[in-house]
């Protein structure tokens, strides 16, 4: 009989320790962290991480993740909000990265906290993070971040005769019409929320919606 493949239970423990300790075991650490009983077995599981493109090799020996390494199980269906049949939900996957929802250029992506109350109306609440494309352009309906008369905001763009408005998504917040200087610095590709956060967490400083 074949010997049980636990290579995805061992791949959960490498992320948890990548995790901790921002660095992977060394090939002698593998067998303590990983309950292996040999060298061989630390060896043949690393080659198989290898060939699968999830961990490379740095000068001096020392294994490193590679992007893949941080990939997610995908479902391969929509979980319906409302009445659906449990069966069916997180039976079958694939390897996913959140880079890939959200990332298109990573050279020209950053991450900008959100504070205010401004875009609720559009999903965009206070303490988000918007994953953001740094350019000097957008077109009319873009989700921007602009520096507005020596402020800056995160509002929805339009033009009116030209000239840029920035929409709130609040009836409470009038549009915005810029006076003097007006700069777009980058388009909101997407939102990121954590729900759950621990007490005591303080807020990064963030961008005004």
């Amino acid at each position: 009989m074949a010997r049980p493949n636990h290579d995805i239970k061992h791949l959960r423990v490498l992320r948890d320790y990548f995790a901790r300790h921002r660095v992977l075991p060394s090939y002698a650490g593998l067998g303590e962290v990983l309950g292996f009983s040999g060298k061989s077995g630390a060896f043949k599981f690393v080659q198989r991480l290898t060939d699968a493109g999830l961990v490379n090799h740095a000068p001096g020996g020392r294994l490193v993740p590679t992007d893949r390494f941080f990939e997610l199980p995908l479902v391969d269906q929509h979980v319906p909000a409302g009445p659906g049949e449990p069966d069916s939900v997180f039976t079958s996957f694939e390897s996913f990265s959140l880079d890939r929802l959200l990332v298109v250029d990573h050279a020209k992506t950053v991450l900008v906290p959100i504070r205010g109350d401004s875009m609720v109306d559009a999903g965009v609440l206070d303490g988000d993070t918007a994953v953001v494309e740094r350019t000097d352009s957008a077109r009319s309906g873009d989700f921007v971040v602009a520096a507005v008369d020596g402020q800056y905001t995160v509002k929805e763009l339009r033009f009116d005769r030209k000239k840029p408005v920035l929409i709130p998504h609040n009836t409470q917040y009038e549009p915005i019409r810029p006076q003097q200087d007006f700069l777009i610095l980058g388009v909101v590709k997407g939102i990121v929320r954590k729900y759950g956060r621990p007490e005591g967490h303080a807020k990064a400083p963030g961008v005004t919606t």
